[in-house]
């Protein structure tokens, strides 16, 4: 998985086995962490079998989700060879622990207070683990009937947020997970992105497979507002892919609140939302970036600037400034062709994905339609039977008329003489 983030000063990417991380103001060391070259997992921990008891393949030590805490002074990742790594990012960067997961995870989360990291998995599950105590194992918190794809947290830390595949979106007490605040229902297809904007605390943003963007007010489970993106602009980016859906794949929000970013896969644009709590519409267009590559993931900075990764080994990342005429892109900023040149040398030998490779297609449900096919079986069977009983009818008529002409032949000759 491509992604980029920033944790405080520092630039945060990852791609296939490596986390790289720059900082942006300081000329110093670009931190970087392959995950082939990470500790192994020990043969005789007890999680070895917890896959249901059957053999599993080993992972290739690819970056799943990455996590950053609110400070940024903490960065977690997980890989799928069940890897959950803990850092600390400053003064400098250092790995903290290596820990296990149950199960390959889909999304991170750090609470506010910084005290625990919340892990989704495939299976449903939520884990959660200390950070206070970094070598403890994790604890079961609540679970799903269906894969979670998302995951997030309140600011007050009251609530854990979940998404699935089924379309559902939860809302639970942290501290007691079995009590279900709310439910946020309305999307058609499943949930894969979650947030909370920032300076709306009490406002969920949501985006789903269906290809809206929803605003929620979280603790009542109200929809204030939904966006069918495809209505905003061209939903693909060429004739060949029009017919396939294209997912909600990232929300990101500015830190002045402002500004909400929406990503969907296989579309070289992103929409720009404004958000304003006062006014009639809370969420409204303003703005339309395209881009001359498909993004893989996007970010806003500490100073509201918008970093685009692109799925291009030519053109890794664009940055964008909010000027009076829109958002334009900015390339002499020191920090993105410092950026830039410290990602160019490990991301030189990996090949593009060129949008192909689609994460979410196997994520929607397909219909059958078996109707047309039990009707034409039914009339089918209805002919046979028509024709079955339609000889029988003409067997009896048949014998009936013979039966007849005997009696009336019997009754012509009249009384034969006895002998």
């Amino acid at each position: 998985m491509a992604a980029v983030g920033t944790c405080g000063e520092w630039f945060i990417s990852t791609r296939d086995k490596k986390l790289v991380a720059i900082h942006t103001k300081q000329d110093r060391e670009a931190f970087v962490f392959d995950c082939s070259a990470a500790e192994k997992k020990p043969m005789d921990t007890e999680t070895d079998n917890s896959d249901g008891g059957g053999s599993e393949e080993t992972g290739n030590d690819k970056i799943l989700a990455f996590a950053v805490s609110p400070s940024g002074n903490l960065a977690a990742l997980t890989d799928d060879t069940k890897r959950l790594v803990l850092f600390r990012c400053e003064p400098s960067w250092q790995c903290i622990s290596t820990r296990w997961v149950v199960r390959r995870c889909t999304s991170l989360a750090f609470s506010r207070a910084e005290d625990e990291l919340l892990v989704a998995d495939k299976s449903g599950d939520v884990y959660s683990f200390s950070v206070l105590e970094p070598q403890k194992d994790g604890e079961l918190k609540l679970g799903h009937l269906s894969m979670l794809l998302a995951i997030t947290l309140t600011p007050s830390d009251k609530y854990v947020i979940t998404a699935d595949r089924d379309e559902k979106i939860r809302v639970s007490h942290l501290k007691s997970p079995y009590n279900i605040q709310s439910f946020c229902l309305g999307h058609r297809e499943f949930v894969s992105a979650l947030l909370i904007p920032s300076g709306h605390p009490q406002w969920l943003l949501s985006g789903s497979g269906d290809g809206t963007l929803k605003l929620w007010e979280y603790e009542s489970g109200c929809n204030l507002q939904s966006w069918d993106l495809e209505e905003l602009g061209d939903t693909v980016s060429s004739e060949a892919e029009k017919q396939k859906k294209s997912a909600v794949c990232r929300i990101a929000c500015s830190p002045d609140g402002r500004h909400v970013a929406v990503q969907c896969e296989r579309v070289a644009a992103v929409q720009l939302f404004g958000l304003d709590q006062e006014a009639e519409e809370r969420l409204v267009p303003s703005s339309r970036i395209t881009l001359p590559h498909c993004p893989q993931d996007m970010t806003f900075d500490p100073e509201n600037r918008l970093w685009v990764l692109m799925d291009c080994r030519d053109v890794l990342l664009h940055v964008y400034i909010l000027t009076q005429d829109g958002w334009e892109f900015d390339a002499e900023k020191p920090e993105f062709n410092k950026v830039t040149e410290a990602l160019k040398p490990h991301w030189e030998a990996l090949q593009a994905s060129a949008g192909a490779e689609s994460r979410f297609q196997h994520l929607y449900k397909v219909n059958y339609d078996n109707m047309s096919s039990y009707m034409q079986k039914k009339q089918l069977r209805l002919e046979q039977q028509q024709s079955h009983w339609g000889k029988k009818r003409a067997a009896k008529a048949t014998n009936g008329a013979a039966e007849k002409k005997v009696k009336e032949n019997v009754l012509e000759a009249g009384p034969q003489p006895s002998t």
